[in-house]
């Protein structure tokens, strides 16, 4: 029961942190990993959780109006179709990125405002997410071998 519990609190924590909302999911993994977590189950969740929040910032940005980014914003509809037009073909590099603290929550919105294509949005979105998490859980790991 405590796992199940510490695995629903991973995929919470890691879903939050992909959205605007300001929060660290790579210290809630390294918590679990120190308390013995399965290391391939808890990156797995974090990476799923992460990935659905990322898609999550996305679909807002996918449902934003043009006459509010405008409007709100002060930014023209002719710069956002510039930037569609210069991003086309490159969505998933792009959403590589999406896993950058600060600045992936405004990349996936920004995605999903200038309509980019779903799935290579979503899957390099994925891969980059769980090679954050891999890379985080693998030096966690290090570290508990060196200093545990």
């Amino acid at each position: 029961m405590i796992n199940e519990l510490g695995y629903l609190a991973l995929f919470a924590a890691s879903f939050l942190a992909a959205t605007v909302l300001p929060f660290s999911s790579e210290m809630v993994l390294s918590g679990m990993l120190v308390a013995g977590f399965d290391p391939y189950i808890s990156l797995a969740v974090a990476t799923t959780g992460n990935w659905l929040g990322g898609l999550s910032s996305y679909w807002i940005g996918w449902l934003g109006k043009w006459a509010w980014i405008e409007k709100y914003l002060k930014i023209k509809a002719e710069k956002i179709e510039r930037l569609r037009q210069r991003i086309a073909g490159k969505e998933g590099w792009i959403a590589f990125f999406c896993w950058l603290p600060v600045i992936g929550d405004p990349i996936a919105v920004v995605l999903g405002l200038i309509k980019t294509r779903f799935i290579p949005t979503a899957l390099w979105m994925l891969v980059g997410k769980a090679a954050r998490y891999a890379v985080w859980g693998y030096l966690t790991l290090k570290g508990i071998e060196l200093f545990g």
